[in-house]
């Protein structure tokens, strides 16, 4: 027997996979003390069942000790497995040292992961020099990849795409997309010089000038790779572009910012935004039942 608990802002998503698994939909008591410690209590039945814990991790620090009091609360009752079905991955960005005395965090946040949970259950994380998720988590990983709806999305509501992946870092998902979407794919080139200074060249457009340009990309946070990407689309003449990404992360303002120069920002709802047209309930599902 499988019982669906979400934790605090993941309510909707638990529910959905409830009713997509037939399982048992939980519930988890959850409050701060004065001082600013969790209270956690599991307020359902678990002994002998395997609990699925439901937790994006878009803002990671806030919730994860309260993850991890949840799972323990979850053994501590009887439960026969826990698992962590984090739509969205936190902590896969910093991969490496890139200067003396820094953390490689991505490598810890999966040690304490595996230290709490039976296995893990996600969407498209966010790898580079990581080239899986098994070399870092010591449980087992199971992954899901968005690309093929985004792609269906595209066919299904726009003519005569054009799928643009912003820099290079968005190639992969930007080919799997056209593939899916039926349609040509370009690449463009990211000039950064900071947090948020970028500067996208395009290439060569002009074989598809009529086509409807989709930006591509996994996250997007500041949304500044997409904006710099539209502008240069603007001085090419061509039409605004949808602005299409598997997660929602946006910064403060970056969904508005961005919006000013798209014609439609679209997104999967592995982390809750107005921005979600796309679903992944029934990935997530075909994952935790494998």
């Amino acid at each position: 027997m499988r019982v669906i608990l979400p934790m605090p802002g993941n309510e909707a998503m638990a529910a959905a996979l409830a009713r997509r698994l037939d399982a048992e939909l939980g519930v988890l008591d959850w409050r701060r003390f004065p001082d600013c410690e969790a209270y956690v209590r599991i307020a359902s039945a678990v002994r002998a069942k395997r609990v699925y814990i439901v937790c994006t991790l878009a803002n990671p620090d806030p919730q994860i000790l309260t993850l991890v009091f949840a799972a323990a609360a979850a053994r501590e009752c009887g439960a026969e497995g826990v698992y962590l079905i984090a739509p969205y991955l936190a902590y896969m960005r910093q991969d490496k040292r890139f200067k003396p005395g820094e953390v490689v965090s991505a490598r810890h946040f999966a040690r304490l992961i595996s230290q709490n949970f039976d296995a893990l259950v996600t969407i498209d994380p966010h790898l580079h020099r990581i080239c899986g998720l098994e070399t870092i988590f010591s449980i087992p990983t199971h992954v899901g990849a968005a690309a093929p709806l985004l792609g269906a999305w595209i066919a299904q509501n726009l003519d005569a795409a054009l799928i643009i992946g912003p820099d290079q870092e968005s190639a992969q998902w930007a080919q799997e997309v056209a593939k899916s979407a039926g349609a040509p794919h370009v690449v463009a080139n990211k000039l950064r010089s900071g947090d948020e200074k970028v500067r996208v060249e395009l290439p060569d457009l002009a074989a598809w000038s009529e086509r409807q340009p989709v930006l591509i990309d996994d996250i997007v946070s500041s949304g500044r790779t997409m904006i710099e990407a539209s502008r240069a689309l603007a001085a090419r003449g061509m039409a605004k572009p949808y602005c299409l990404a598997i997660h929602a992360v946006f910064a403060p303002g970056a969904f508005d910012r961005l919006a000013e120069t798209s014609e439609r920002v679209v997104t999967t709802d592995t982390i809750a935004h107005p921005s979600n047209a796309i679903s992944v309930v029934d990935m997530l599902a075909r994952l935790i039942a494998s």
